[in-house]
C-alpha cells in the first residue's frame, strides 16, 4: 500500500511457522490492530512502537496456535480487547494449551471479546474492515476486506500459489474451495492480499495461476 493509502499494514513474521502477523493501522489516526499475533511478542511490540501506532485491539482470522496463541497473552497484557474468530473455531481455541506445547510453543486458551460472524465490520481507527466468513481451513475462519484500498487479509485460506490445508481435524476441502471462488474471487482480480504465510499476492494472479484454484483447474474439475 502506498503512503496515503488511508489504510496501512506491515507484515511481522512470528513463530517457529514464520507465520504472517500483520499491524494494520489508519493512516490519519495511527491507531490500529494486530492481526494473528500468534507469538514472539516482544518483537510485535517492538514493530508496533516503531510506527509509532496506538493499538486499539487484535484481530484473529482463526483459531490454530500460530496465529493466536498468545493472543490472550497480550490482551492481558496490554488491555486490549479481542474480536474474532468465528464462534466454530472455539473448539481450536479450547485446545490451545495442549496444542502449543507439541510444537515448542507456549500458548494460552483465551475468550475473546468478541466473536465474528459473516457480514460483521471491524473498525480500526476511522477505517473498517469487512468480515467474511471463511470456513475449509478451520471451520471458523474469517477474512478481513477493507474495500476502499482492495486489501484483504486472509489467514490460511489462500497462498501464493496454494491453498490452505484441510487435513487437520473440522477441515474441509469443499467449504475451502467454495470460499475462495465463491466468497474471495468476487471481491476483484486486483485485491492484494496477506497470507498466513509467504509472499502477498493479489486475487488476480491466483486465478490465473493458482494450480488448486486457478479459473482453469476449477474449470476442468468442473
Amino acid at each position: 500500500m502506498t503512503q496515503e493509502s488511508p489504510l496501512r499494514a506491515a507484515i511481522i513474521p512470528v513463530t517457529p511457522f514464520v507465520q504472517n502477523c500483520s499491524l494494520v493501522w489508519c493512516s490519519k489516526t495511527l491507531r490500529g490492530a494486530l492481526v494473528d499475533p500468534g507469538g514472539d511478542l516482544d518483537k510485535l511490540k517492538d514493530a508496533v512502537a516503531r510506527a509509532g501506532v496506538t493499538l486499539e485491539k487484535i484481530i484473529l482470522t482463526h483459531g490454530h496456535a500460530d496465529h493466536c496463541g498468545q493472543a490472550g497473552m497480550l490482551a492481558a497484557e496490554l488491555g486490549l480487547p479481542i474480536e474474532g474468530p468465528h464462534e466454530a473455531d472455539r473448539f481450536w481455541i479450547s485446545r490451545l494449551d495442549e496444542d502449543g506445547p507439541r510444537f515448542g510453543m507456549t500458548t494460552q486458551v483465551f475468550e475473546p471479546t468478541r466473536w465474528l460472524e459473516d457480514g460483521d465490520t471491524v473498525i480500526v481507527g476511522e477505517q473498517t474492515l469487512e468480515v467474511i466468513h471463511c470456513p475449509g481451513h478451520t471451520p471458523g475462519h474469517v477474512v478481513f476486506f477493507h474495500r476502499p484500498t482492495k486489501f484483504a487479509f486472509v489467514g490460511d485460506v489462500l497462498f501464493e500459489g496454494s491453498i490452505g490445508r484441510t487435513d487437520f481435524p473440522m477441515g474441509n476441502h469443499q467449504d475451502l474451495l467454495d470460499s475462495i471462488t465463491l466468497k474471495l474471487w468476487p471481491l476483484g482480480n486486483e485485491v492484494t492480499f496477506v497470507p498466513g504465510h509467504g509472499r502477498p499476492s493479489t486475487f488476480g494472479r491466483e486465478r490465473e495461476s493458482n494450480p488448486f484454484v486457478g479459473d482453469a483447474v476449477m474449470a476442468a474439475g468442473a
